[in-house]
């Protein structure tokens, strides 16, 4: 059985990670790199696979233990966040209801969690496996106490899932070989999505358009748009009239949406606003608001200017 045959569109990154298991030159840090949504993270399940059934007779068991997220010899590490005292995935923050006012991060005390892994030997493998979504979101002190562990890994794999090599740390990069992930094309897209059962996203292009080529990205922005008062949606779709207007929508937003929701709603509006006005300060503008927003700015106030600059604007074309 084809343990990658889940993975659609991966072509190259398929054939170097099944050509380093049949080989057996494993390496002892990998770097998935590329877009999020275009299969990293479903790769590295499926490399998983690979690597803890291969001269393995109990491989159902096996299965079952990836499938549950128990097996022994496998870390997987998520960007988190702290609170009261306590570190918190994104899922099990959404669970408690916590309000997230900044993104989660990879943290020192997580690094300290692979370290104290790694430091036994496998119990049913022939390595343990750490893997790290979103590897670019490590603090500096955590990226630095990871390059400790690669330097003298012992006998373990590492897998790094980031964007860009530009993300992290170079001499984290310079430990790994890179498996590079592509963006896929619109008959890949259109197969991924249906197969997945979110066919109905194809008739969304604003939502394709933010997806650029990943599946996960378009689910997650489709997911998203669900969850946003459609009256919301299109008012903030079409340029505020006058300043009354704009700053009556700036507490809107602000009053309905969180951290996140208002992050999605800036590429929304990108997309949205572009064949409207053809305006390259309108996009300049909404990436202002984006960097405002991740620094912490007041939300209403950052998005005050945003739609005052927007009526500006459109009241000299």
């Amino acid at each position: 059985m084809d343990s990658f045959a889940p993975v659609i569109g991966q072509t190259q990154a398929v054939e170097l990670l099944t050509q380093a298991v049949a080989k057996n030159r494993i390496a002892p840090a990998y770097l998935f790199v590329g877009s999020s949504g275009v299969g990293r993270s479903l790769t590295a399940r499926c490399f998983l696979e690979l690597l803890f059934t291969q001269n393995n007779r109990n491989i159902p068991v096996v299965k079952s233990k990836l499938e549950k997220g128990n097996h022994p010899d496998l870390l997987w590490v998520q960007p988190t966040y702290q609170h009261q005292g306590e570190l918190l995935s994104v899922s099990e923050a959404v669970e408690k209801g916590l309000k997230r006012k900044a993104p989660p991060i990879i943290r020192l005390e997580q690094i300290r969690q692979i370290t104290e892994f790694l430091s036994r030997p496998p119990l049913e493998s022939q390595r343990n496996v750490v893997v790290l979504e979103q590897a670019e979101t490590m603090a500096e002190s955590a990226a630095n106490a990871l390059l400790k562990t690669l330097e003298e890994p012992g006998k373990a794999t590492l897998i790094l899932i980031a964007p860009t090599p530009d993300s992290i740390l170079t001499t984290l990069v310079s430990r790994c070989q890179k498996i590079p992930f592509y963006c896929l094309n619109t008959a890949v897209m259109s197969q991924v999505l249906t197969s997945s059962g979110h066919r109905e996203i194809l008739n969304h292009p604003t939502v394709l358009s933010i997806a650029a080529g990943s599946p996960g990205k378009a689910i997650e922005a489709y997911e998203q748009m669900q969850n946003i008062p459609q009256d919301l949606l299109d008012s903030c779709t079409q340029p505020p009239l006058s300043y009354r207007s704009a700053l009556e929508l700036a507490k809107q937003v602000d009053k309905a949406l969180d951290n996140e929701a208002q992050l999605w709603l800036i590429d929304y509006l990108q997309q949205s606003y572009w064949p409207q006005l053809r305006q390259p300060t309108v996009i300049q503008q909404l990436e202002k608001s984006r960097k405002a927003l991740l620094c912490y700015a007041q939300p209403r106030l950052v998005w005050e200017c945003m739609f005052l600059f927007l009526v500006d604007i459109t009241t000299q074309i």
